[in-house]
């Protein structure tokens, strides 16, 4: 029953949290990536995945990991966007990654053609105070990626053998 509830919960809570932290501050700590990897650990040994599953899961972190700390170093997108992409690859695998991936760069792509339509617009005065929203509102800010991110991991998590394996009617009856 824990191990159905961390795996109705976990992951979804940790993306939750790395897209309202990427939109009120515009980062995304460390402690969020390395608590998405070390739960995919504990949940993936806890649930009896085969070492060579977690082989593979670990390879599509890599691959993201790579790839997005290329993306890094271009500056398309942010350190904390590119750990937090590669720790959500590992709970994925390469059996939902590429599904994942498109949905992230779909909802990128919509998140950054409202927010540069958002800053062409004066903040109203009531909101003004508010300095997350003056950061995000700047024109030189960068995008909160994380929050297209948590959405596409969102999107694609029920599909997945995490939520697959949860024995809903223990939980609801236990």
């Amino acid at each position: 029953m824990i191990l159905d509830v961390a795996r109705l919960t976990l992951f979804p809570a940790l993306m939750a949290f790395a897209a309202a932290s990427d939109l009120f501050t515009m980062t995304i700590s460390n402690r969020v990536s390395l608590a998405l990897a070390a739960g995919f650990l504990v949940l993936a040994f806890a649930s009896g995945m085969a070492p060579s599953d977690i082989l593979m899961h670990l390879a599509a972190g890599s691959l993201v990991l790579v790839a997005a700390f290329a993306c890094f170093a271009f500056g398309w997108i942010g350190g904390g966007d590119a750990k937090v992409a590669a720790a959500a690859a590992l709970w994925f695998g390469f059996a939902h990654l590429l599904n994942y991936l498109v949905y992230a760069s779909l909802f990128g792509g919509v998140l950054t053609l409202l927010l540069l339509q958002f800053r062409q617009w004066p903040l109203p005065y009531a909101l003004a105070g508010q300095p997350w929203l003056l950061k995000l509102h700047a024109k030189e800010s960068g995008i909160p990626y994380g929050i297209a991110l948590a959405i596409g991991a969102l999107m694609i998590y029920p599909e997945t053998d995490w939520i697959r394996a949860v024995d809903l009617a223990r939980l609801l009856i236990g």
